[in-house]
């Protein structure tokens, strides 16, 4: 796969993963900033979940869209054209609010912006996704993924602060002024890479090409199956993840130390894992990482269920961290590996829809739920679940290999 490129790839590659990183960077301070101004502002539920939905459906219902772009267009273009259209709308924002005098006009205005810039999320990503496949030899994914990873979780650990400190000391005008700016900079850097072309397949209608990516997954039992058992993972890991918050307010304090403990620990795992995917590679056999993480990230999550000692529970979440970022780097390294270059695009669009679409449905069920029943209990769950997936995928992928030994 990765035999013609030249000995730069390194370079190259690296300036790719950066220019994402910086507008990562922004995208993310945006979205917080505006998340956070919502909730001071409004002390409304109903906003704040607005907010939420309108973060995330765009981008589920627009990322399959995206990835028949990705797969017959120049992945380059789309991906610079989707950040200049994101910036091109935040510009409008910051010029548009100061004469804005309703408020819930602005939050309206607000609401848009945010749907928008989903819409854009939900184009670009499967591109940048399909990229890295062609930028980095097949036998160095999984160590550019982890190191990509680790920089990601970096990024969305720094961008809300920075968002809180801009919001503090200055205006949410100045605040979505810097995500045009790093918009511009990721723009260059982007445009600065030689990005192999994907052949721009267009003898197919759109439709026939968005049918076509769903036979491709259909046809590629293996790719298939990791959709499936990354959509389950996402929706399970919402008990332990994005509840957290939840679960250390009634059990251990509301105090603001505790909550940020747990995000400090929680994005320093993260990042902990990426680094070590970028240096250990994975096992030889794939299934065989992705088990051990899911295993890992299983018991952890079932772990914080159980533990009474806040210092237990915040080392349960640093290796529930790393074993989170294990997961997707695996998952995403198979997929590149096991998906034809000529359709990583729709695949990837797929995948993206399974996330911004699985994650929601996981806050739905298990947000009311945790009002319901203990919440110790729903993570003790989720983790068994998970343990169990974790078996089946090793289970799954050792069996397949006996047959082929035995035939």
């Amino acid at each position: 796969m990765g035999q013609s490129r030249p000995r730069s790839w390194r370079k190259t590659a690296f300036q790719f993963l950066v220019s994402q990183c910086v507008t990562l960077f922004g995208s993310t301070l945006v979205q917080m900033a505006i998340v956070w101004y919502v909730t001071l502002n409004t002390a409304s539920g109903a906003w704040v979940a607005a907010f939420s939905v309108c973060s995330y459906l765009p981008q589920f219902l627009l990322s399959f869209a995206g990835g028949v772009f990705a797969d017959r267009y120049s992945r380059k273009w789309l991906i610079a054209g989707a950040d200049a259209a994101i910036a091109a709308v935040t510009l409008l924002m910051i010029l548009v609010i100061p004469h804005i005098r309703e408020t819930e006009t602005l939050l309206s205005a607000l609401l848009l912006i945010s749907a928008l810039r989903s819409a854009g999320a939900g184009i670009q990503t499967p591109a940048v996704s399909a990229v890295i496949p062609s930028l980095v030899p097949e036998t160095e994914l999984m160590r550019f993924n982890g190191l990509n990873a680790a920089m990601q979780s970096l990024v969305n650990f720094a961008a809300p602060a920075a968002a809180g400190t801009l919001l503090t000391v200055s205006s949410l005008r100045l605040t979505m002024g810097i995500d045009v700016l790093t918009a511009v900079v990721g723009i260059g850097m982007v445009l600065g890479i030689r990005i192999p072309g994907n052949d721009e397949r267009k003898c197919l209608s759109a439709w026939e090409d968005l049918k076509m990516g769903i036979g491709c997954v259909r046809s590629h039992w293996e790719v298939g199956n990791l959709l499936t058992v990354y959509g389950l993972f996402t929706i399970l890991c919402v008990p332990a993840g994005f509840l957290a918050g939840l679960l250390v307010s009634r059990v251990y304090g509301d105090d603001y130390w505790y909550l940020t403990a747990v995000e400090l620990v929680g994005f320093a795992g993260m990042v902990a894992g990426g680094l070590l995917m970028s240096v250990w590679g994975g096992c030889s056999n794939r299934r065989t990482t992705l088990a051990a993480a899911l295993g890992v990230f299983g018991a952890m999550a079932a772990g914080m269920g159980i533990v009474k000692s806040f210092v237990l529970y915040l080392l349960l979440m640093g290796l529930y961290g790393v074993a989170l970022t294990a997961v997707q780097t695996a998952v995403t390294t198979m997929v590149q590996e096991g998906t034809p270059a000529a359709v990583q695009g729709r695949v990837f669009g797929l995948m993206s829809s399974v996330y911004s679409g699985c994650l929601p449905l996981g806050m739905a069920v298990f947000g009311p739920l945790a009002d319901l029943i203990p919440l110790q209990g729903i993570m003790i769950f989720s983790g068994a679940a998970l343990l169990a997936f974790a078996f089946l995928v090793y289970d799954g992928g050792n069996g397949r290999h006996r047959e082929r030994r035995r035939g």
